[in-house]
């Protein structure tokens, strides 16, 4: 399988597996998202910190045209980070994002304060269903995916292991905090209350918290989306490893009748 992008003198291109659902000519959320992490942590730099907070706004439709990174640190404190990271393409932004990053530091918390133990079977404890997400997208092609709870088929909340089996970046593993991100942006496919074939709902936005990264391939997104009737709609996630909970994902939605 094919990476999602390379890397040439000094910007990333797309291949046609980077598409979405919407768009053959418009890349996946999770692509570009990905992108943003992946510069973050290349920025920072330091085992030491954690990138905790990613909000990500998404401009306009990012194409399947070349990308230039632009980073800008807006605060570069001994035990906070602020970064500012725009994509580029064809002289317009695309996408912009803002990224926190805190200094870990080992300090002992009550037992109340930690997130709820995970009481959802694990992706290898879930038989393979083919048709999960199948079709759905050039970039879903590069994904296992194992359903832990709902159906994609069925409107309402779900739980759902993704597991990315190519590079993002050809030469390159993909980090942690890039799976962790990439598994957040489907929030809204996974949990809708709306027909694919009758709606559009796509996300103007994806913000992804954590207190640690995740360990393993497989990460596990739990689901909802809440809608008013006014064209909006907040779909939202728990993130999660085989250890137990360690993030949350959200994204504001536009939605229309097609």
């Amino acid at each position: 399988m094919r990476a999602i992008f390379s890397e040439e003198n000094g910007l990333i291109i797309p291949t046609s597996d980077a598409a979405g659902p919407w768009d053959p000519g418009m890349q996946h959320g999770s692509a570009p998202s990905s992108l943003i992490a992946r510069a973050a942590e290349r920025y920072i730099d330091d085992e030491d910190f954690l990138v905790s907070r990613l909000t990500i706004d998404l401009m306009r439709p990012v194409p399947i045209a070349p990308m230039d990174l632009r980073i800008t640190p807006v605060r570069e404190g001994r035990q906070i980070k602020v970064l500012d990271i725009r994509i580029v393409q064809g002289g317009k932004e695309t996408v912009w994002a803002s990224v926190l990053a805190v200094r870990k530091q080992k300090v002992e918390t009550p037992a109340l304060s930690q997130p709820p133990a995970l009481a959802l079977p694990y992706a290898d404890d879930i038989p393979e269903e083919t048709d999960v997400f199948s079709g759905t997208s050039p970039f879903v092609a590069g994904l296992s995916v194992r359903q832990a709870k709902g159906a994609f088929r069925e409107p309402g909340p779900a739980a759902v292991w993704y597991r990315i089996d190519r590079a993002m970046v050809e030469g390159e593993e993909i980090s942690p905090l890039m799976r962790a991100v990439a598994s957040g942006d489907f929030c809204n496919g996974q949990s809708s209350a709306l027909d694919f074939t009758k709606w559009t709902f796509v996300n103007a936005d994806l913000t992804i918290d954590l207190i640690r990264y995740p360990q393993g391939e497989w990460v596990l997104l739990d689901a909802e989306s809440w809608l008013d009737g006014e064209g909006g709609c907040l779909a939202m996630g728990k993130l999660a490893d085989k250890s137990g909970y360690f993030g949350t994902a959200r994204q504001h939605l536009v939605v229309r009748p097609r």
